[in-house]
């Protein structure tokens, strides 16, 4: 239990205890003046953190890197990736491990510090983060976590008093990040690259390490590690399903941004969509559209294709049989995400019994929105409380039919109307962290010191599905514009 004297740290440092090459030690770089710009205290609490503690002196320490907290052991991790495609090897180059905080419910969480200072996987980068990037972070994270979709968290932000040189110099910063694990398919790829005698005994030593920690209820399984893929697989799935449903873009699907545990991880160039088109692209990076709001299930796919090879020496004894067992758990992705998200269509749509023209309801719906180019939120907002948007789509003939379809398709449900709506709105948020909003909320925060504007908005988007008067100014579009939304990596 927590004393007012105590900052309620309850390190472990499990990590640690895996071989040697899968981190370095490695401290923070301290900086020169910090300030404490973003608590999180609902979270602290959930951790079992002493809140006023940590909005002090104390705390700021902590989070700016210039204290090691007691009991913590501090890393840089290794791990590979494929970006854009291709195999590149990686690591923590501007971020931290400090430890695992042990919650009070007995739950395991990792403490990252991003933007900590140089580690020996920064590859000539100076690893330090800029205000904007992790204030959005901030916002975006916990926006998803409102939404119910799996997700890192942010804990703090503190602003460095020092300047960061990117294309110019900007406020530097640190987020205090928490996750289930930072554990990515990366990381299995380091596992299988790195060669060495003792390549295949770090392989086992990991997937050992990350089924006892994020699926020990298959530890004693006897064919554990093809479990182990089949698991991953199953949460991925259902995690890019939920990105969908809400019109959510990574930006940057590499697989060093893919983690094991199933939360979405790593927000950069990341962005809400508004107008229904699956080529939709807001990274200034993904020129090819390669990770496109329509193409990330396949992204998915892929990524999970390439965890599956690390596996391999782990499947079989023989390496044809266990190739096999690999291709076979990897073919079932797409069915289980179709499923997944068939299945989150029919709820925003309050259809709760599956039926054989539901497909066609729901396929024929997004078609008409991407024709008349419809807001992606809106639309579904407007369906479940039986409004009308200002909309070509509404005004159509062809939505005026498929209405009438949709309204006998409901009719001839069971269950009752407020059943039917309480499902919809439980599925359809009503407010989303719309681009010009969160730009605004940032260029408030990082040209004019005032952060009102994004305290304002994280009020907003914690209860995304309970409309309030003063969502409204939220739930507007954007002013048209000649150029389109970009979204940068911030790195």
């Amino acid at each position: 239990m927590t004393t007012n004297n105590e900052p309620g740290w309850n390190f472990d440092n499990s990590y640690t205890r895996l071989p040697q090459p899968f981190y370095t030690r490695q401290n923070p770089t301290p900086v020169r003046s910090p300030e404490l710009i973003m608590f999180n205290e609902s979270l602290a609490k959930s951790l079992g953190l002493n809140v006023q503690i940590l909005q002090g002196e104390a705390g700021v320490e902590v989070f700016a890197g210039n204290q090691v907290p007691e009991n913590s052991a501090p890393l840089a991790q290794a791990y590979a990736g494929h970006q854009f495609g291709h195999i590149n090897m990686l690591g923590d180059g501007r971020a931290i491990l400090l430890g695992e905080q042990i919650t009070p419910k007995g739950e395991r969480v990792d403490i990252q510090l991003k933007g900590s200072g140089r580690t020996p996987y920064s590859r000539g980068g100076d690893g330090r983060a800029t205000l904007g990037p992790m204030l959005r972070e901030y916002i975006i994270s916990e926006a998803m976590h409102a939404l119910g979709i799996p997700t890192t968290r942010s804990l703090a932000v503190v602003s460095t008093g020092e300047l960061v040189q990117r294309e110019t110099q900007l406020p530097g910063a640190i987020l205090t990040r928490v996750a289930a694990s930072h554990l990515r398919v990366g990381t299995f790829q380091y596992a299988a690259g790195k060669g060495g005698e003792d390549n295949g005994e770090d392989l086992k030593a990991l997937a050992d390490y990350t089924i006892d920690r994020h699926y020990p209820e298959i530890k004693k399984d006897e064919h554990r590690y093809l479990r182990f893929l089949q698991e991953v697989i199953k949460r991925q799935a259902q995690l890019i399903s939920k990105w969908q449903l809400v019109g959510f873009i990574h930006g940057v699907m590499n697989t060093d941004n893919m983690t094991i545990s199933g939360e979405t991880i790593d927000y950069g160039p990341c962005a809400f969509m508004n107008e229904y088109d699956p080529k939709t692209v807001f990274s200034s990076i993904d020129t090819q559209g390669r990770y496109a709001y329509g193409n990330q299930p396949a992204i998915g796919g892929w990524n999970l294709a390439r965890f599956a090879e690390t596996l391999i020496p782990l499947l079989h004894d023989n390496e044809e049989e266990a190739v096999k067992l690999a291709q076979d758990s990897i073919s079932e992705y797409p069915e289980q995400y179709r499923r997944n998200w068939f299945k989150g269509m029919r709820a925003k749509l309050g259809l709760i019994h599956e039926k054989p023209e539901d497909e066609a309801l729901i396929e024929n719906l997004l078609s008409m929105m991407e024709k008349h180019r419809a807001d992606f939120t809106n639309t579904f907002r407007a369906l479940t409380y039986d409004q009308k948007e200002p909309s070509s789509l509404f005004q159509s003939e062809e939505f005026t039919q498929w209405n009438q379809r949709w309204q006998e398709s409901l009719s001839r449900q069971e269950e009752s109307e407020e059943a039917v709506r309480q499902l919809m709105r439980s599925n359809n948020p009503v407010v989303i962290p719309r681009n010009h909003k969160v730009e605004e909320a940032l260029e408030a925060a990082v040209n004019d010191g005032d952060y009102h504007v994004m305290e304002k908005l994280l009020k907003v988007l914690s209860s995304p599905y309970e409309p309030t008067p003063d969502m409204d100014e939220y739930c507007t579009l954007p002013a048209p514009s000649a150029r389109p939304y970009r979204t940068f990596c911030g790195t």
